[in-house]
């Protein structure tokens, strides 16, 4: 019977199962956005530990158990690998992993929804960081982070440089999404209206050094719909643009001031087209000679696959 390893993870926008083998093959997997009611910005964590909590067995009944041996359990306990990162919602997935590895007496690894989300992009990516010492920009809903990474057996040790110092990029998409009109999340749906754009509406991004904020274009962005000043269209792809600027900015920074040239790329924001084609464009230049690497779109969201991922590197080496 083939080996997996179940990995979850429960996080403040999806509830995701993987069942994955060794060689990075995923051989089931099962995952759900959580509801967000029409015209609200998130989720309070009370009402999405509910649901997780609802979506969990339900999801567990879509995955083929009796056609693998699990050789361990993994699971994200919470959402970086720092002292007091905490999250209600982690807790849903950790217990049933712990609750799993107790009835299946198999081991239990835990780890971060961060790692695992640099997990999936290094095992997605057509091309993973050719050094094990690389850049990963970390961008999501609840997360905009610029971090040094060292890859080891186990997992990664991470050390934060730099990121936001307010709104995090997901939160610009979704408040500038939901201001138009969108369901939340609003990424998918804001990427897509802004394929009809002029291009002539922008605004400006705010970075300073390693360190960027989002609440100025956020302002910018809602004073310009309520104003009317530009064409829905137009304001999709100036969040987009703004966004593109922000990271190249700070991208050129770091790397002029030594920081790897290898870039790794995650988080749902991070699914965009047209910011991967721009940054591409922009920090792959022979002026910059920066190495992108983008996670799959389909793993560039919340997902349990970099979690299972990194119970394979775990239960290779011995380390719970």
């Amino acid at each position: 019977m083939t080996k997996v390893i179940l990995g979850i993870d429960t996080s403040n926008y999806r509830t995701s199962l993987c069942l994955a083998q060794e060689d990075g093959r995923i051989v089931a997997e099962a995952k759900r956005l959580l509801k967000v009611k029409e015209g609200k910005r998130g989720l309070q964590q009370s009402e999405a530990v509910f649901q997780h909590v609802m979506n969990l067995p339900e999801l567990s009944e879509q995955m083929k158990w009796n056609e693998y041996e699990i050789e361990a359990i993994c699971v994200s306990e919470k959402p970086r690998p720092v002292d007091q990162s905490y999250m209600p919602v982690f807790k849903v997935g950790e217990g049933l992993g712990k609750s799993l590895a107790t009835y299946l007496r198999v081991p239990l690894h835990l780890t971060t929804h961060q790692e695992g989300h640099i997990a999936a992009g290094e095992y997605t990516a057509e091309k993973r960081p050719g050094e094990n010492r690389f850049l990963a920009v970390h961008l999501s809903g609840g997360t905009s982070e610029l971090l040094v990474c060292e890859r080891h057996e186990a997992g990664y040790a991470i050390e934060k440089v730099g990121g936001t110092i307010d709104l995090h990029a997901g939160q610009l998409v979704d408040r500038i999404g939901v201001a138009l009109g969108m369901s939340f999340p609003a990424g998918p749906q804001l990427e897509e209206l802004a394929k009809g754009a002029s291009g002539e509406f922008r605004i400006s991004s705010a970075v300073d050094g390693l360190s960027f904020s989002f609440s100025g274009p956020e302002a910018s962005l809602l004073r310009a719909i309520g104003a009317g000043q530009a064409a829905p269209a137009d304001i999709a792809r100036a969040t987009e643009q703004c966004i593109a600027n922000t990271l190249e900015k700070t991208l050129r920074y770091a790397i002029e001031q030594g920081l790897p040239k290898d870039i790794l790329i995650v988080g749902g924001v991070a699914a965009n087209q047209y910011m991967r084609e721009r940054l591409i464009k922009r920090l792959e230049h022979p002026a910059v000679k920066a190495r992108l690497y983008f996670c799959d779109p389909v793993y560039s969201g919340d997902n349990a696959y970099g979690v299972a991922m990194l119970g394979w590197m775990k239960q290779k080496t011995n380390i719970e």
